[in-house]
């Protein structure tokens, strides 16, 4: 059945949003139910727009990259990270051991920050209070250990060309304290997991609704746990050189559903805690930065990462004087809820924000821009973006 004839077949459309107890982020979302079940879904996600693409057109490289932290609050590090590593890879600037050892453990503590949100949000909106605000509580030593490597809870800037600040370096105190703040974390969010997994009453509402196959996941490209969750094992952290040596398992469920989006998510935090100590214990010594590069024109380069909501990827070039041009930035969500308005056909309408939430949207590190021509709203093709481009705009 077609997508036309699902909404003409449905008894009633329910619009939520673009505000609502159920959503974590304001998007709007139009339900198509037949009896109370979802027989169709159609998302739209543009009240955000930042427009940092356009306000780094032309911004020094240094300066620029900065703003990259500000595309979002929760994975601030990351973006900043594969902004650089563009640039790194475009200008071929060789990055210190020890400074993408100390990216890694910075990438790691916010997937941890990243999922406990998720986790609290996810309690949230299943009604169980007590154990969102365990979730949260056990997100506050991390958010200790980030100010520890960084001085900052959020935006930490702590990549620049070639290494990281020097301010972020880890001495002995800090490797004290992140050791000792470290060495039953694991341990914490195990139990949180398996208080989550053992508890009928999230399991019963979670458990086979939302169901997204490997073969939808793949279709739609549905990205980082979400994918994983549905069988399709992709984590791009197995092909990048920076954890090239650190022993940790993808996680990889069967199932497909709300159950599996969350349990990933947990699972995964206690991968990341095993990467972290791994990192720590064999830091290399040495210099944290090269300063020996010039800053010069360079053809667009591009960085793909594994955040901790799925494949983010940066695109960008600069011209004569180290300027930037072209800066492009996706992020998951785009594709995450995209799979999602397929995951909710055959819900119950109760259950349909609950299957929009777990894929653990983020609208403002989403949205780019929306074209309105003599007034009306504009769907861009490809031919339009090449003929943008060859104008120069």
């Amino acid at each position: 059945m077609g997508e036309k004839d699902r909404k003409e077949k449905a008894e009633v459309e329910i619009p939520i949003g673009l505000l609502h107890p159920g959503m974590l982020e304001p998007y709007r979302a139009r339900f198509f139910v037949d009896d109370e079940v979802i027989v169709d879904c159609e998302l739209t996600l543009d009240p955000y727009h930042k427009g940092i693409e356009r306000i780094m057109e032309g911004m020094p490289v240094h300066k620029g990259l900065i703003i990259t932290e500000r595309i979002c609050g929760i994975c601030s590090h990351i973006h900043l990270w594969n902004g650089t590593r563009a640039v790194e890879r475009g200008l071929k600037i060789k990055v210190p051991e020890r400074a993408d050892y100390i990216r890694v453990i910075m990438a790691e503590l916010e997937r941890l920050h990243s999922h406990l949100i998720y986790l609290a949000h996810a309690m949230e909106v299943l009604g169980h209070e007590t154990m969102c605000m365990r979730a949260f509580t056990l997100r506050e030593d991390i958010m200790d250990l980030l100010y520890i490597i960084s001085g900052n809870r959020v935006h930490y800037s702590v990549p620049i060309l070639g290494g990281i600040r020097p301010r972020c370096d880890i001495d002995e105190y800090r490797m004290s304290e992140l050791k000792t703040r470290l060495s039953n974390l694991d341990l914490k969010i195990g139990d949180y997991a398996n208080r989550i997994i053992n508890d009928s009453m999230i399991i019963s509402r979670v458990k086979g609704s939302g169901v997204l196959t490997k073969e939808e996941a793949q279709k739609f490209a549905a990205p980082g746990p979400t994918g994983r969750a549905s069988g399709w094992g992709v984590d791009l952290r197995k092909k990048m050189k920076e954890y090239k040596n650190f022993d940790f398992n993808v996680i990889v469920l069967d199932d497909g559903d709300n159950k599996d989006r969350v349990v990933a998510r947990a699972l995964e935090s206690i991968e990341a805690v095993k990467i972290i100590k791994q990192a720590l214990e064999s830091i290399p010594s040495g210099p944290i930065s090269n300063r020996s590069f010039e800053l010069k024109e360079m053809k667009f380069s591009t960085s793909y990462i594994e955040a901790p909501r799925g494949e983010i990827y940066d695109s960008l070039s600069l011209d004569e004087t180290g300027r930037i041009r072209s800066y492009q930035n996706r992020t998951p969500t785009l594709t995450a809820l995209a799979s999602m308005e397929v995951a909710c056909i055959g819900d119950q309408l109760t259950d349909g924000m609950l299957t929009m939430a777990s894929c653990d949207p983020c609208l403002a590190c989403t949205n780019r821009a929306i074209v309105v021509e003599n007034g009306k709203e504009k769907i861009i093709t490809e031919e339009d973006v090449k003929s943008l481009i060859r104008r120069g705009l």
